[in-house]
């Protein structure tokens, strides 16, 4: 059965597409990219709201859109419909909806031209919220977690070689 799930979860790119990237963890940071995951608790649970910052790292992407996919029908749902990546952007689901559409793709274009014809540089999806990601009761809290765990992640893949 997971073998199956894997095999659903990790299609190929289609010609001319860049490569395809599983995040695993809370923390990403790789190919010109950081992100940082984290769970804003609400009173309320179905208020609850699962945070994605991803951060350019490098000038190499320029735009991104962000979808949740349905694992089985392949159906996807846009979370941030994609536009210009200026630098930060920090992507909000509300932690239920992970149920019915658990993957996030975050797909990184090149350029205008790349985004418009649907080529992705680079795609990295996740299989539901990585675990563990941190939760907090406050948004100031959260931010300045998201802000220092994806400079530190930037700054340990510079040092990678």
């Amino acid at each position: 059965m997971a073998f199956a799930l894997a095999l659903l979860a990790a299609p190929a790119p289609a010609v001319g597409q860049g490569p395809e990237l599983r995040g695993e963890s809370a923390v990403f940071s790789k190919s010109g990219v950081a992100i940082g995951w984290g769970v804003l608790r609400a009173p309320v649970e179905d208020e609850t709201q699962v945070v994605i910052r991803v951060v350019r790292a490098s000038a190499t992407y320029s735009y991104v859109p962000v979808d949740a996919v349905d694992l089985f029908t392949r159906a996807h749902c846009p979370v941030v419909p994609g536009g210009p990546l200026a630098g930060v952007i920090d992507v909000l689901s509300p932690r239920a909806t992970f149920g019915d559409f658990p993957r996030r793709e975050i797909r990184l274009y090149r350029t205008a031209d790349d985004w418009r014809a649907h080529v992705p540089a680079l795609r990295i999806f996740y299989l539901g919220v990585p675990d563990p990601t941190p939760e907090f009761s406050s948004e100031s809290a959260l931010l300045s977690y998201l802000a220092a765990t994806v400079a530190k992640a930037r700054t340990l893949d510079e040092r990678t070689p």
